[in-house]
């Protein structure tokens, strides 16, 4: 039994009933009335928006502000249309739908944007430039050589081959391409000492 504003007292309404007459008094301005229409919608409300919306947080977050709306526009309530309860859970479930409805908009333009920039990342083109740079600074020092230290150099570095291997296909003592390659190199270290 609770008391009226006269202090009689009265029995407990019901649940459907109670509401609407919350939130009659809500839309008053009456803070304990909504304490108590908060008490008996928020259940009903995130069990809506949650079927809805799906993800938990956001689903929290929704029905908060489906009640905050809630006081915010208790005057729009009109008893003639329907219940209190019905009311608040068409508030809560149009506000999930434009949730969803916001997120799936979302996904869509990202998606959009992903395809529009599909070409390299600006990292990626820099980088593929300065390579070709350096290959081409690399092709010029190599030019610089003597043919029998560029054809060394060639073989060891590029092909992969051993000194030995390298002495075996040009058909030179082992001594003379290690010479030829060691002098090769040093003109390559130096040409290429310009690049940095």
């Amino acid at each position: 039994m609770r008391e009226d504003e006269t202090g009689r007292s009265r029995p407990e309404r019901g649940k459907r009933v109670e509401a609407d007459e919350l939130l009659v008094l809500v839309a008053g301005g009456d803070q304990k009335a909504f304490e108590e229409l908060y008490g008996l919608v928020s259940g009903p409300v995130f069990g809506l928006v949650r079927r809805v919306v799906r993800d938990p947080a956001q689903s929290e977050e929704v029905a908060q502000e489906v009640l905050l709306e809630l006081w915010r526009s208790a005057a729009r309530y009109d008893p003639g249309r329907g219940s209190a309860l019905s009311w608040v859970l068409t508030l809560a479930h149009r506000r999930a739908v434009d949730r969803v409805r916001s997120a799936r908009a979302a996904g869509e333009r990202e998606l959009r944007v992903a395809r529009r920039s599909n070409g390299p990342a600006f990292d990626q083109v820099a980088e593929e430039v300065e390579a070709g740079l350096e290959r081409e600074w690399v092709r010029r020092c190599l030019d610089r050589l003597t043919a029998l230290q560029r054809q060394s150099v060639t073989l060891a570095y590029y092909d992969g081959y051993t000194y030995r291997e390298v002495a075996e296909r040009l058909s030179l003592p082992l001594g003379t391409v290690k010479t030829r390659m060691r002098d090769g190199l040093t003109r390559l270290r130096d040409c290429l000492g310009g690049v940095a």
